[in-house]
């Protein structure tokens, strides 16, 4: 075949191809109907041959993770608020040898609590922070409270995520950022913020200089009238900016990695420029990494087909939001450009530096995040890391074909390979709930044990998505694979 030959045929599937996937409606895993209670059978979830995979807990209401004691006792995290504008108590427990759950302390109406660390005899926890803003806590085994660290700028869409403690000593968190990309618009009504926050915007770690890019919109705060508004990147709703306009930066800010001293005191800056750091971990080595929550096709600047990432941080390096996906500018053809739309304007006039290349770039909207590295021979894969996929979003955060995500998979961060690990049977995979079987619903984190010979999966639950997301109460699970020690792992 000659190569104008193989281009127009590549130019013919490709209209083919953006023809049928403009004529189909979506079907993401959560689009579906639900009716309880939830099943839980090991049978439907595929893992390699050698590993086994059980429940712990079961009936959990939104988990989002779990640590564990000096003595390698189990904890998990429930969050206390979900996408949906869906509030209840967070709650660390702990859990008992037969299963059973014990109260270890209850929080107040500011969720969603995120992510926990025990480290010297204190439990750290992430407050995401939807009303009062984010704030990382100290909790003894009592269950006293103390803060770390508050009034981290965690109002928006996403929240104060983390933290886990640094070969250093240092509490480190990421902090996502208050909108899809850039841009303050109708979509973070629709998220509930922006009629309780109606100034609150991305603020950047360091200096900007804005491109003057405008965007209108309807106004969602007056929905009684056909107002339009003009707002500008990294300013408030209904805030016009104009070229070479400087936004200042400070610290903490929005769509970032900090690190703060584990007494507490002023948050120091690691790295910025992500989108929604929801992971972070140490490899064996000390190298710290972390997954980003890649954007949505939504709001008033949408951005189409970019994958989740993982990176490896640099301190001090900017990766490239919201004006790149990995080291590829949104701007530069139409590669990011949402079917019927134009291509993501360029925001800033200048970019504070070049992004890095990231280590493995995840399937779409499959929301990868929390996630761990082996550590045991006897586990395997020692140096690798295991990702939980939370799934698909569709279709608020843009149309998908089939479920994305639901799994746990993992990433050899040499090679940047990605395989599943655990995995639901079925010709396509999504979520239990989709499928009508007993398997995994919405993986949010994967933790090894202290010992590394058994990998915690913390399970969501069901989130049912129409017009809205629906989480479901008391449909979380906390699941752990090990080694089967049958004839298979001999």
């Amino acid at each position: 075949m000659t190569v104008g030959m193989r281009d127009l045929l590549f130019l013919v599937c490709a209209v083919v191809l953006a023809g049928c996937y403009s004529m189909r409606g979506s079907e993401g895993g959560g689009q579906t109907a639900y009716v309880p209670p939830r099943q839980v059978n090991v049978s439907d979830i595929a893992l390699p041959a050698g590993y086994r995979i059980e429940p712990v807990v079961t009936g959990l209401t939104f988990p989002t993770a779990v640590t564990f004691d000096e003595s390698g006792r189990p904890f998990v995290l429930e969050a206390g608020y979900s996408y949906g504008e869906l509030w209840t108590a967070p709650r660390l427990l702990r859990v008992e040898p037969e299963g059973q759950l014990s109260v270890v302390v209850t929080g107040g109406a500011n969720g969603p609590w995120t992510g926990v660390v025990f480290h010297d005899g204190n439990f750290y926890i992430a407050e995401g922070g939807e009303l009062e803003g984010g704030r990382i806590l100290r909790i003894t085994p009592g269950g006293k409270i103390q803060v770390v660290i508050e009034n981290l700028p965690s109002l928006g869409d996403h929240h104060t995520n983390g933290p886990v403690v640094g070969p250093d000593g240092w509490l480190y968190f990421g902090q996502g950022t208050a909108t899809n990309s850039g841009v303050v618009g109708e979509d973070n009504a629709a998220f509930g913020w922006l009629k309780r926050q109606a100034k609150f915007h991305d603020t950047p770690c360091r200096d900007i200089q804005l491109a003057g890019e405008n965007f209108m919109s309807g106004n969602p705060l007056a929905p009684d009238t056909t107002e339009k508004v003009t707002t500008g990147a990294f300013s408030a709703f209904g805030t016009p900016t104009a070229k070479g306009q400087v936004i200042h930066g400070t610290v903490p800010c929005n769509g970032a990695v900090m690190r703060v001293p584990l007494l507490g005191g002023k948050p120091e800056l690691v790295a910025w420029g992500f989108r929604n750091p929801f992971g972070l971990a140490f490899s064996p080595n000390g190298q710290l990494y972390v997954t980003d929550n890649s954007y949505d096709v939504r709001g008033s600047r949408p951005v189409f087909g970019t994958g989740d990432l993982l990176w490896r941080v640099q301190a001090g390096a900017w990766y490239g939001w919201p004006e790149f996906h990995g080291s590829l500018p949104l701007d530069k053809g139409n590669r990011f450009m949402p079917p019927g739309k134009t291509t993501p304007t360029r925001l800033l006039a200048e970019h504070p530096s070049t992004p890095p290349e990231p280590v493995a770039v995840f399937d779409v909207h499959s929301s990868s995040n929390g996630f761990d590295f082996s550590t045991h021979k006897g586990f395997g894969h020692v140096g690798q890391a295991f990702v939980a996929q939370f799934g698909d979003m569709a279709p608020g955060v843009g149309k998908v074909l089939a479920p994305v995500g639901f799994k746990i998979v993992r990433v050899d961060t040499a090679t940047g390979v990605i395989e599943d690990f655990a995995v639901n049977k079925g010709k396509i995979n999504g979520p239990a709930s989709w499928l009508h079987t007993g398997g995994l619903e919405r993986p949010v984190s994967a933790r090894f044990s202290p010992s590394g010979e058994t990998l915690y999966v913390v399970d969501f639950g069901v989130m049912v998505v129409t017009d809205k997301p629906l989480p479901q109460k008391q449909t979380g699970v906390l699941w752990r694979i090990s080694k089967d020690p049958g004839p298979a792992s001999r």
